[in-house]
C-alpha cells in the first residue's frame, strides 16, 4: 500500500516543477538506488525537489507536506494535544525544560517539541494550552517531529479551524520494513521470524511506572513503597520479504500474538514455537536502540491478517 502524505508530496513538486508526478516517483526510485537505498522516500523525495530548485522554505505548508529534514517550516494548526513540562539537566549540567504537544490541521497531525524557554512560558503562563490555534515559524523537521528552537517563532492564530475537519486520529503510514524510518509510525505485514524469551519487571500499581527492588521491598519514585504488579516485555524479529528488524513487545500485547502461559516454561516454549512463520499486521513507532545502535520497532497494536481485506485494497 502508499502512504498517502508521500503521494501528496509528489504532487507537489511535480506542480512546482512542470513535471509529471511519475517523472518525479522515477526521479525518486533513481535517488533512493543511487544512495543505497539508505534514505526513505520523502528524503529522497526532499533531495530531488532541491536539484529541480524547488525551495519550501518559508512557505505555509499543510501538516501532511512536512518531510523530514526541512528547515524554517511555517505552519498553522490547532493543539490537539498537551503534556506536561518536562525539566532535565542538560549534558553541562545546567538545568533546562521541555514541553511537548500535538498540532492538528484538516489534513494530518504532528509532534511539536519545544525548547526554547520563552516558548514555554507562554504553555506555562496558560496564554497557549490545549485548544489554541497557533502558528509556527522557522521551525525544523527531526525525523517526524516539528522542533522549535529559540530563533523559530510561536503565536496565537486567528485562523479557525472546523473541529469536524481536524485529523485527531494517530497517523500510521503503511510502509515496508526497507522503508522504515526512525520516528515513524508505521504499520506493516510481516512474518515472525525470531522469538526472545521473554523478560519480566514489575511496576507500580498507582501509576505503572518502573518499581525497583530495594531488599525484600520494592519502590516506586512518586508513590514509596508498594506491592508491586509483575509484566513482561519480549523482543521478536520481523520479516517482509524486504528485510527484517527487531521489535518490542509489551505486556498487554503479547496475549494479542498468543503468548497466555507466562509463567509456565513448557507451555511457553511451545507457544514461541507456534509464532514462528506467523503473518499478522504490526502497528508501532520505530525509534533508535540505545542498546543495539539500530533501528528497533516498538509495537503497540497487533491484528490479524484479513484476506477480505488484503484483496479488496488489491483491487
Amino acid at each position: 500500500m502508499t502512504d498517502v502524505n508521500y503521494e501528496k508530496v509528489l504532487e507537489k513538486i511535480a506542480r512546482a516543477s512542470g513535471l509529471s508526478k511519475e517523472e518525479i516517483r522515477e526521479k525518486v526510485k533513481a535517488k533512493r538506488a543511487k544512495l543505497s537505498e539508505l534514505i526513505s522516500y520523502e528524503g529522497a523525495a526532499q533531495i530531488v525537489a532541491a536539484e529541480l530548485g524547488i525551495n519550501f522554505e518559508n512557505e505555509k505548508l499543510k501538516i501532511n507536506e512536512l518531510l523530514p529534514g526541512m528547515r524554517k517550516v511555517n505552519v498553522v494548526g490547532k493543539i490537539i494535544d498537551l503534556f506536561p513540562v518536562r525539566t532535565f539537566k542538560s549534558k553541562k549540567g545546567e538545568e533546562s525544560k521541555v514541553v511537548n504537544f500535538v498540532l492538528a490541521d484538516d489534513t494530518s497531525n504532528i509532534k511539536i517539541v519545544l525548547w526554547d524557554t520563552n516558548h514555554i512560558s507562554l504553555i506555562e503562563g496558560g496564554r497557549v494550552k490545549k485548544g489554541s490555534s497557533i502558528e509556527l515559524g522557522n521551525a525544523s523537521m527531526r525525523g517526524n517531529e516539528l522542533h522549535l528552537g529559540s530563533f523559530s517563532e510561536l503565536k496565537i492564530s486567528n485562523e479557525l479551524f472546523d473541529d469536524s475537519k481536524i485529523v485527531t486520529e494517530k497517523i500510521v503510514s503503511v510502509k515496508k520494513i526497507s522503508d522504515f524510518a526512525v520516528s515513524e509510525n508505521v504499520r506493516t505485514r510481516a512474518f515472525i521470524l525470531q522469538t526472545f524469551e521473554p523478560k519480566s519487571f514489575h511496576v507500580c500499581p498507582e501509576c505503572s511506572k518502573k518499581a525497583t527492588a530495594d531488599g525484600e521491598n520494592f519502590v516506586c519514585a512518586a508513590h514509596g513503597k508498594v506491592v508491586p504488579e509483575k509484566r513482561y516485555l519480549m523482543t521478536i524479529v520481523l520479516d517482509d520479504g524486504t528485510g527484517t528488524i527487531r521489535a518490542v513487545l509489551f505486556h498487554e500485547n503479547l496475549p494479542k500474538i498468543g503468548l497466555t502461559e507466562l509463567d509456565n516454561i513448557e507451555r511457553l516454549i511451545s507457544q514461541r514455537e507456534d509464532l514462528l512463520g506467523k503473518e499478522m499486521i504490526f502497528s508501532g513507532n520505530v525509534r533508535m536502540s540505545k542498546f543495539f545502535n539500530e533501528p528497533e520497532f516498538v509495537i503497540d497494536q497487533i491484528s490479524e491478517v484479513n484476506l477480505e481485506n488484503l484483496i479488496e485494497n488489491l483491487k
